[in-house]
């Protein structure tokens, strides 16, 4: 029998591919001399055909690096990945901001701090994106004397 195709049928009885099939190089005459499966088999329980054990990958440089993108580190401009809107949502930043200015607005409104009027006017400017922030909101309305002194909670 031809070594290839011993090769080929001892990786099909293993269950392994061909590659992961060894032979001794000192016993090619038996390897040859083997005619049936059941000759094969005999040369694997001699150990003259061996399987070659799987390789397994470490997980110790990847650790590494989750270890280090936990410290932050690894998030310069050249492990950028994806548009600016797929790494942090911009419409999640939007109702995140739009929530907390909101609800500083109902806040001033309860504590009487500003009135109905401005409350509307501000709910609308604060709509249209102009303001970024409640300490930017809390400065503008200052700024145009609309803060009272309100009640005390």
């Amino acid at each position: 029998m031809r070594i290839d195709t011993a090769k080929r049928i001892s990786a099909d009885i293993m269950k392994v591919g061909e590659t992961r099939v060894w032979m001794d190089q000192n016993s090619v005459s038996e390897i040859m001399d083997a005619a049936t499966r059941s000759d094969i088999k005999v040369l694997m329980r001699r150990h003259v055909i061996q399987e070659i054990p799987k390789k397994g990958n470490s997980g110790y440089r990847f650790r590494k690096k989750l270890k280090q993108i936990s410290k932050g580190r690894r998030r310069g401009p050249g492990s950028v990945r994806g548009t600016r809107n797929a790494r942090s949502n911009s419409k999640q930043a939007w109702v995140k901001t739009i929530r907390a200015l909101r609800n500083e607005l109902v806040t001033l409104k309860d504590q009487e701090k500003i009135d109905k009027v401005t409350y509307r006017k501000y709910y609308r400017i604060t709509k249209g994106g102009s303001i970024r922030s409640r300490a930017q909101l809390n400065t503008q309305i200052k700024a145009a004397g609309l803060l009272k002194k309100g009640r005390k909670r």
